[in-house]
């Protein structure tokens, strides 16, 4: 049982967190907005930084500067569907993302989804615990050394649900604070 493969496997939940948050709009333009839209294009769903160049030239405006024509109309289906609340306005090649203001309404749902995210990652980081857990089982150690491995796994459970508490601290005063 190698503990520095579960950590690694943990550390990999809260960076799927960190993305995750980085797609949650608070008051400003980020590129990572969009990171979570994915376009229909050339027959399989495409990330849009596969499609077209993001950028954001304001605080409160994204731009997709898409690189085959044929697939702005993909694009911009592709951002009005992605449950971000946005409305892309295209003009030839390059569609423009205005960030409208934040209802309370609107920041209370962002809050309800970054709970969300935060209750998958901490599912994930369990999953890794029980796995974990069940290979030390497998190895038939003597009784004491599996108690001492499953405290450690434990141990690094309880560190990394309170990281994942902590980002989701910070993304709630982030949303609601702006």
């Amino acid at each position: 049982m190698d503990l520095n493969q579960t950590k690694q496997r943990m550390e990999g939940s809260v960076e799927a967190l960190k993305k995750e948050f980085s797609g949650l709009r608070t008051g400003r333009a980020s590129v990572n907005l969009l990171d979570s839209v994915h376009v229909e294009a050339y027959g399989s769903a495409q990330p849009i930084n596969q499609v077209g160049t993001v950028s954001a030239p304001e605080p409160r405006l994204l731009t997709v500067q898409v690189w085959d024509g044929s697939l702005v109309k993909n694009v911009e289906k592709a951002i009005r569907e992605s449950g971000l609340g946005l409305n892309p306005q295209p003009d030839g090649q390059l569609i423009r993302v205005p960030l409208p203001e934040l209802s309370a309404e609107r920041r209370q749902e962002l809050v309800k989804i970054a709970g969300k995210y935060t209750e998958q990652a901490k599912v994930s980081v369990r999953n890794v615990r029980r796995d974990s857990m069940d290979s030390v089982k497998k190895e038939k150690l003597p009784e004491d050394e599996t108690k001492g491995m499953n405290d450690k796994i434990q141990k690094l459970t309880d560190e990394f649900i309170k990281k994942i508490d902590d980002l989701y601290t910070v993304k709630e005063k982030e949303i609601t604070h702006v």
